[in-house]
């Protein structure tokens, strides 16, 4: 029996929460739960940064962090940075990024509040159906005499069309930078994800594939941008006492290093526990009116860190918001990850009120996707659980609406 579980599978309709029978789990069970490493090695490097009492500037574990996630990507530059939001900011600054930048509104808001932030318009752009990626055939007539660049968001792990968007670039004289945060170790065309555009963005936080507790980093091959972003994230320092130009504090500590080195060592771990889970979820999930599992290109590797269903509402007889419940009921925090779409949060519902017109996919799939649990804090049985719970849940989709009604609203 799994830990987190607190009474047996349901049988009946009846057996679901939702009903009034207790949770299937007795903790919450949560999307993103930490992947942790060898604790023993994150022990002795922490005791070692204690012994120095060297815990930020650029220490040797943020020196070897950037040196072995450049070497893992296979390009020249790695900058450790606090989160990934900062390296954002830093990377879009240092390109010199100004007017209008095209970018999906099918992602985290910091994609587009690291542009607004610095005084530049996110125009969103439509998503591919099949990818959820932005829609390389959509970003041509988005740019005007305004636009100065292009910011693709790796999503779910899957490559955007980067070869497309990069002939745009180039055609148009535009940067190419690329929010890569669910993206490490995947690759594209057989490259590792990183390498591409002018740079790529990494996060390091708690909830993804490899977690410093808390960090990101720019990757790049070009060796005048990575200078202007090691000035930009130490305050402008070139030297103990001498600033050449603005910055801001973006450094990484040593601890989230520590941790990040700690954790690039399981990598090879974390993704075949990753795979197994979402093996198990496919098996467990097939055969589910209006249920679907998204799937990754196999020729390319994947870290499968996301488990992403998406809900024909249709077919199910339930829609995504319902099953939602369904499962919150049971203690599974599942997310409807990008709901509603960065369009519809401020400040941008208030700026550009009438994009959701242009962005029917966008919106479409927000309304549909539901992210489930998985990772190293996820068991075989959990995963089991939940499959029956949502197996249960469409064969008794009428009891089950009835319960709800047109709750879209979940708690």
């Amino acid at each position: 029996m799994s830990r987190h579980s607190v009474r047996p599978a349901k049988k009946s309709v009846s057996d679901l929460a939702l009903f009034g029978s207790g949770p299937a789990f007795k903790d919450p069970l949560h999307v993103g739960r930490p992947n942790i490493g060898n604790r023993r090695d994150f022990r002795r490097r922490v005791d070692d940064i204690l012994d120095r009492r060297w815990l930020t500037n650029g220490g040797p574990y943020v020196e070897e962090f950037e040196r072995r996630v450049a070497e893992f990507i296979g390009v020249k530059h790695c900058i450790a940075t606090c989160n990934a939001t900062v390296a954002l900011g830093i990377v879009i600054r240092a390109l010199g990024l100004a007017g209008e930048v095209i970018v999906p509104s099918f992602t985290f808001v910091a994609t587009a509040h690291a542009l607004q932030w610095q005084g530049i318009t996110p125009v969103f752009c439509d998503i591919d159906p099949r990818t959820h990626n932005i829609d390389h055939r959509k970003v041509e007539g988005l740019i005007t005499s305004r636009t100065s660049g292009i910011l693709g968001v790796h999503l779910w792990g899957r490559p955007c069309p980067i070869a497309q968007l990069q002939t745009l670039a180039n055609r148009h004289g535009l940067a190419l930078l690329f929010d890569a945060a669910h993206a490490f170790a995947c690759r594209y065309r057989g490259r590792r994800i990183g390498g591409f555009g002018d740079a790529e963005v990494l996060s390091f936080h708690a909830t993804k594939f490899i977690n410093a507790g808390e960090g990101g980093a720019v990757v790049t091959d070009d060796d005048d941008l990575a200078a202007e972003i090691r000035l930009m994230k130490n305050f402008g320092f070139s030297g103990f006492d001498k600033v050449i130009s603005i910055g801001i504090n973006g450094k990484m500590s040593e601890l989230s290093a520590a941790m990040g080195l700690t954790n690039l060592e399981s990598v090879d771990r974390f993704t075949r526990i990753n795979r197994g889970n979402f093996e198990l979820y496919g098996e467990g999930l097939s055969n589910i009116a209006g249920l679907s599992v998204i799937r990754h290109d196999e020729k390319e590797n994947s870290n499968y860190q996301y488990v992403v269903l998406e809900v024909d509402a249709a077919k199910a007889r339930l829609t995504r918001d319902q099953l939602l419940a369904v499962l919150q009921a049971e203690n599974v925090l599942a997310r409807r990850y990008f709901y509603p779409g960065v369009h519809r949060m401020e400040p941008y519902c208030s700026h550009f009120p009438k994009a959701g017109f242009r962005l029917p996919i966008t919106e479409a799939v927000a309304d549909r996707v539901l992210v489930l649990p998985t990772g190293t804090g996820v068991t075989k049985a959990d995963i089991r659980k939940i499959c029956a719970i949502l197996r249960k849940a469409v064969v008794q989709h009428r009891e089950v609406s009835a319960t709800l009604g047109g709750q879209s609203n979940p708690r």
